[in-house]
């Protein structure tokens, strides 16, 4: 439990005070965001603003994850410190920081709101995916968990849905692919994507709490939870949940940087990672909801104007639609993050609802 508040003091400390030190530097730099033509009219005196604030949010996570192993140690010498489901995951969300970090770089150089194409992206991403998929399923410890299962999990494995290797890796490509893209379509006002971030992490905390509480190797029963790292993974969790408040602090509206595609694709990396570790793939889809209904409102855009040259809503993803209604940008980006906490709170809800019904709580 110390190790967790550590990690998300310590995430929250350099994240709040590197990031004027990044908008002073990128500001220098002329690293500014580029503004979609085609976006809401509100949003042009947004030109300008320092993007890739992302790297604050990386930085903060990865040192704050260090920091809290490092005291650990210090506190009592026996402790094993970082674990291979705690390095697998921040590996995974540095990764795609690093694609999201030439993606906006490119398009900061060239002056544009595209910054690599569309076949660079995938390959990035790919590598970085098939590089986790391979390595989830190595690492496997003296009770036989490795960070990852070939089953398709919701609050445990689904026994019934095995998945072999090959397989395993193109879902690791999929959901990983999916989860970065869907914070990257949520990423398009002040704060939204940070704010609706912070509260899944904080989730995860929890949900990897309580099964290191009910961990099949401290406790064998019938509710127990078969997850590697269950404790370092609410580590990481806290520690990227620290990393998000510290930068909202200057991400808020209005904003003084934006995370850009580093922030957005490694916090996609983070969930995507998070859910595959901690067994919950498919629960976390109800925890991340926001994300979800962001990115499946691209895709109906593009499905209906494709069939119909009509479009759904006025403007996709789902929050330009409201800004484009009439709505105040703050009141898209309150509601938004109360829609999100509902849906972790459900979520959690949930995961805790399914305890109860194998007599575990």
């Amino acid at each position: 439990m110390i190790s967790i508040l550590i990690a998300a003091s310590v995430g929250l400390l350099i994240s709040i005070l590197f990031t004027p030190y990044l908008i002073r530097l990128f500001s220098k730099q002329g690293f500014g965001q580029e503004i979609r033509e085609e976006g809401p009219e509100g949003h042009r005196s947004k030109r300008g603003t320092p993007t890739m604030g992302g790297v604050a949010i990386i930085v903060a996570m990865v040192v704050a994850y260090f920091v809290a192993h490092l005291v650990d140690v210090l506190r009592d010498s026996s402790n094993s410190g970082p674990t291979a489901s705690g390095l697998l995951v921040l590996f995974l969300s540095v990764g795609l920081g690093l694609v999201g970090f030439l993606d906006d770089f490119i398009k900061i150089r060239k002056q544009r709101n595209l910054g690599l194409n569309k076949t660079a992206k995938l390959v990035g991403q790919l590598l970085v995916a098939v590089v986790f998929g391979i390595l989830a399923l190595q690492f496997v410890n003296d009770d036989g968990l490795a960070p990852a299962s070939q089953h398709l999990s919701y609050v445990r494995d689904l026994s019934l849905i095995f998945l072999p290797v090959p397989v395993f890796i193109l879902f690791c490509y999929l959901l990983i692919s999916a989860w970065s893209n869907a914070v990257n379509f949520t990423d398009g006002l002040d704060g939204l994507a940070g704010g609706a971030g912070a509260m899944v992490l904080v989730t995860y905390v929890v949900i990897a709490f309580w099964q290191a509480r009910l961990s099949c190797v401290e406790t064998p029963q019938a509710a127990c939870y078969d997850v590697r790292d269950p404790l370092d993974l609410a580590v990481v969790a806290a520690a990227a949940a620290g990393a998000c408040v510290g930068f909202l602090w200057w991400n808020a509206a209005p904003a003084k940087i934006f995370m850009g595609d580093t922030g957005s694709l490694a916090l996609g990396g983070l969930i995507a990672g998070l859910s595959m570790t901690t067994r919950t793939e498919l629960l976390a889809i109800v925890i991340g909801g926001l994300f979800v209904v962001e990115m499946v409102s691209v895709v109906l855009q593009i499905a209906v104007f494709r069939t119909t040259r009509k479009r759904l809503f006025r403007m996709a993803p789902f929050h330009h639609h409201f800004e484009l209604s009439g709505w105040a940008e703050t009141t898209v980006i309150i509601r938004f993050w109360l829609l999100s906490a509902v849906c972790c709170m459900f979520g959690l809800g949930l995961f805790y609802s399914e305890q109860l019904g194998l007599g575990g709580g």
